[in-house]
């Protein structure tokens, strides 16, 4: 099935090809190579607390589908030709489907890289269209999340033992994915919905400028990166990783600190982590820690970004004065079966004092290289001022296949 599939979709491009250039068609396929992803997700969350301050109450299950599919025409030596279709939501995540009180329903194909790279220079290549935003801030492709996109240009090149990356985009689809804005004002007879629309396209046609540095110093993995989107903000980040294998264990470090500072408000917005992780025989286990500034800590467009720390219900990205934790050990119970605890929790303030608890157990089977799938089942907790919001008994069902 899935040569056909592949053969399927390089035969159509093949055939496009061919009547554009009169190419040979065999010649086409051998020159385009294609890949991707198939992820089915099964969401089940039940707030037990009914008080009518409490919020989403009640039993939510979604089924959740996302089919990301990539193909590299090689146009010549120094050019490929780069498309990505994705089967999914608007914001290039998963279409979901609420099975409380929705139908089935067809999904969407949209189209949402298209772009050329170049690699005639040495070290360098250059990326030329519409693609996703390679950023410690943004995701650019994500097999079971929504991705970052931008039409502009993107370089980088290798200089020694630092690469050097540079990109503009004069359009995003930041507007519609993680920077969403829920309060804007509306103007005459707009609704708010209307003006929550004007905002996030008024964002996303804002142009995007940023550079970076990556480099190593012995086993540590160094970065900093700059962005600027005109009149909105300016960010800067910095990361260190660095693992160590010993005789009895492996271990690991990562350190990372983000500033965001808003062009219309004194606001300062301040994320840092730190992740410590170690495996001994079958067993790992991961301790982390991260903290926000006092004033803000919107540091990340995409919950998932570096900048950003995301377990399975909770992220101080966008958290004011917050502290977390984060901590889990596993076991490879089996070559092709991991089960870990997973405790997290986070306090923080917004107008009162927040309080976040997550505790899941997950099972990971690794069927093949190419097809996994994982089960998570826990609990949410959520009080503010002390008086609980969220107490949710929460499961997860995931499939992917990759390609």
């Amino acid at each position: 099935m899935k040569k056909f599939a592949k053969m399927s979709l390089v035969a159509a491009l093949a055939v496009a090809g061919t009547a554009a250039s009169a190419q040979p068609l065999a010649e086409a396929i051998k020159n385009v190579d294609v890949s991707g992803t198939v992820v089915y997700r099964y969401n089940d969350y039940n707030n037990d607390d009914t008080s009518a301050t409490a919020s989403n109450n009640g039993s939510r299950t979604s089924n959740n589908y996302k089919i990301g599919l990539t193909a590299k025409a090689k146009v010549n030596d120094d050019v490929t030709a780069v498309t990505r279709f994705i089967i999914g939501g608007a914001d290039n995540g998963f279409a979901s489907l609420n099975t409380q009180n929705g139908g089935d329903g067809n999904v969407d194909v949209e189209l949402s890289n298209v772009y050329f790279s170049y690699t005639g220079i040495a070290n360098t290549t250059v990326n030329v269209g519409k693609q996703g935003l390679t950023t410690p801030w943004t995701v650019a492709v994500d097999a079971d999340g929504n991705e970052q996109t931008g039409t502009g240009i993107l370089a980088l090149t290798n200089l020694g033992p630092v690469t050097v990356a540079a990109a503009y985009f004069n359009q995003t689809n930041l507007g519609t994915s993680n920077l969403e804005v829920d309060d804007a004002t509306p103007v005459g007879a707009e609704t708010q919905a209307e003006a929550n629309a004007r905002v996030n396209n008024a964002t996303g046609a804002t142009d995007v400028a940023t550079v970076g540095l990556m480099g190593n110093i012995g086993p540590v993995a160094l970065d900093g990166w700059y962005l600027d989107m005109d009149d909105v903000f300016d960010t800067f980040t910095v990361g260190a990783k660095a693992n160590f294998d010993m005789d009895a264990a492996k271990l690991g470090i990562e350190a990372r600190y983000t500033s965001l500072d808003l062009d219309n408000s004194s606001v300062d917005n301040e994320l840092w982590k730190v992740i410590l992780t170690a495996k001994a025989g079958i067993f790992d286990a991961k301790l982390g820690f991260a903290g926000t500034d006092s004033e803000g800590g919107l540091v990340a467009l995409d919950n998932d970004a570096k900048t950003a720390y995301q377990t399975w219900n909770m992220n101080p990205n966008g958290k004011k004065d917050a502290d977390f934790v984060n901590a889990s050990i596993g076991v490879q119970a089996l070559p092709s079966l991991h089960i870990s605890a997973n405790f997290s929790d986070m306090d923080y303030e917004t107008t009162t004092d927040v309080d976040e608890t997550e505790v899941y157990a997950q099972f990971v089977y690794q069927m093949s290289k190419n097809f996994s799938t994982y089960v998570r089942y826990g609990t949410f907790e959520k009080e503010i001022d002390g008086n609980d919001d969220i107490d949710d008994v929460r499961g997860r069902l995931q499939v992917q296949y990759s390609f």
